[in-house]
């Protein structure tokens, strides 16, 4: 080989190693070091938890509590407090890859927890599509991966409710044999917590089947018994299902005023405001504001008469009017003011309280109604003095301190006979979920009829039955669209054929 030829070939070789180099360099320099590379059950549990108990902000977060009358919304009409419905949804994309968190973990017992809370989440996104729609896909659902079933049957409600309660069964059993796990922003993968989740949530379920008590394949009264005397449920708000919320961007309090141009719009319901006044509740104090036309005519802040909630039934023009006169209640300052606000539950130790209250009432268990209900007016109380500043700005003069609330509480009363009995714990249930816990107050509304809110032909947007709140979501568009033949199967059994909001699903018949 020439001199030439030698001097090419090491400039070749040369030009190939420097590329080399210069390829491992790019690589390094575009990789995020902070990044990570292999998804983990730990990030999995995160996302799927925060899923389940987050809610929307700003104007998304007081929707439900629009169609739950806990608001009046005066930026303009709104469906759901005019009773509109739409579709709803059926997605479970949310869950799609749970099964992955206990196949990726790395033990024994931590691979139990994550089992524990795949069917945790099962159960709650199926209980959540099936309250609102009625029949769902169940048994062939999240099965286009694996079966490549991508167009699910739907399965009857009562087949749905079946694998929900079993599936919370598995979860508890799961919990109970596994090890405390990572990736939990709500109880720190404490598996002793969520088990009190579990078996609390599967008395919320119970209780929404009461009217289904005598079916002998659902069992609602023995499976109801056998939580309550044999599993760990919650015991305290210390184990309420909540976010706990943080001066983070993203964590802060749903309707904190930075960056929320909708503060102006809520004003507190009659439906509210009228039932506390009725039973002299300083909850009231917490939750709204005193009128500003009462209080410049004589009224003082700590006056339940200087409280003005607005009837969420009128005519909008009108509500509009009462707006402009400024005498009404506008939310109490803690929903806007402190970045933190208040935890936003799915599921509270007081809800529990009352629902273990209704079932006495029903003769499913022997307990003491009356000291649940007791229970659960406490337990509200505490959780909202326990978490808003002991200032005048946020109750008014009027501290839901412990002498007041022992007092309140042992006066509280239930009174003669079942149905006014099931009234007044459904009304103290639902005075205690003010903005929380989305629909729940809604499906409780549904399937007894308390409280008994206002109904407004006049201004209704059901259109098919203006006296009357609807009692399902429509199917979503694309069922019909990607899946027609198995969702024309299900509307064609359950309602002959119309998908209607007015149509009772199976649970309410």
């Amino acid at each position: 080989m020439d001199y030439k030829m030698k001097k090419i070939f090491t400039y070749l070789l040369i030009g190939l190693v420097g590329t080399t180099t210069s390829c491992s360099k790019f690589e390094e320099i575009n990789t995020n070091p902070e990044a990570t590379e292999k998804v983990t059950s730990q990030m999995i549990a995160t996302r799927i938890i925060l899923n389940l108990a987050n809610q929307p902000t700003q104007k998304g977060f007081l929707q439900p509590y629009m169609l739950n009358k806990n608001i009046v919304w005066t930026e303009f009409v709104e469906s759901y407090q005019y009773n509109g419905f739409g579709a709803g949804a059926l997605s479970f994309t949310a869950i799609n890859d749970a099964h992955f968190m206990p196949e990726f973990a790395g033990t024994e017992g931590l691979a139990k927890s994550y089992e524990g809370l795949m069917y945790f989440a099962r159960g709650v996104k199926f209980f959540e599509a099936t309250m609102d729609l009625g029949d769902i896909p169940y048994t062939d659902a999240l099965k286009g991966e694996s079966d490549k079933q991508y167009f699910p049957k739907y399965d009857n409600q009562k087949d749905v409710f079946i694998g929900i309660l079993n599936e919370l069964e598995l979860a508890d059993k799961a919990f109970a044999e596994g090890d405390n796990f990572t990736g939990d922003p709500i109880y720190g993968g404490n598996t002793t917590k969520w088990r009190k989740l579990v078996n609390s949530y599967a008395l919320h379920v119970l209780i929404q089947l009461s009217m289904k008590e005598a079916d002998a394949d659902l069992s609602v009264k023995g499976r109801f018994q056998q939580i309550l005397a044999n599993k760990p449920i919650f015991t305290s708000n210390a184990d309420n299902y909540q976010l706990v919320r943080s001066d983070k961007n993203g964590q802060q309090y749903p309707f904190y005023k930075v960056g929320n141009n909708f503060t102006i719009y809520p004003t507190m319901s009659s439906e509210i405001v009228d039932r506390l006044k009725d039973r002299s509740d300083r909850r009231l104090f917490y939750y709204g504001a005193p009128s500003p036309v009462k209080l410049n005519s004589g009224h003082t802040q700590s006056d339940f008469t200087a409280y003005v909630g607005i009837d969420p039934s009128m005519i909008y023009d009108d509500i509009l009017h009462t707006k402009n006169s400024n005498d009404y209640s506008k939310l109490n300052d803690r929903y806007t003011e402190i970045a933190t606000g208040e935890p936003t539950q799915q599921l509270s130790y007081s809800q529990l309280c009352f629902i273990i209250a209704e079932a006495a009432v029903r003769g499913w268990i022997n307990e003491s109604a009356i000291e649940w209900h007791k229970k659960g007016v406490e337990a509200s109380m505490q959780f909202i003095f326990d978490n808003t500043p002991n200032t005048e700005q946020f109750h008014h003069g009027m501290p839901l301190d412990a002498a007041y609330v022992s007092t309140y509480v042992s006066g509280l009363t239930l009174p003669a006979g079942t149905e006014a009995q099931i009234e007044e714990i459904i009304t103290q249930k639902y005075l205690a979920s003010f903005l929380q816990s989305e629909f729940h107050t809604y499906y409780d509304y549904r399937r007894t009829g308390y409280p008994k809110w206002k109904i407004n032909p006049a201004t209704s947007l059901n259109s098919e039955a203006p006296s009357k709140m609807p009692v399902r979501w429509r199917y979503p568009a694309t069922e019909f669209s990607f899946n027609t033949e198995n969702v024309d199967a299900a509307v064609s059994r359950q309602f002959g054929g119309i998908d209607d909001i007015n149509q009772l699903m199976w649970i309410l018949k």
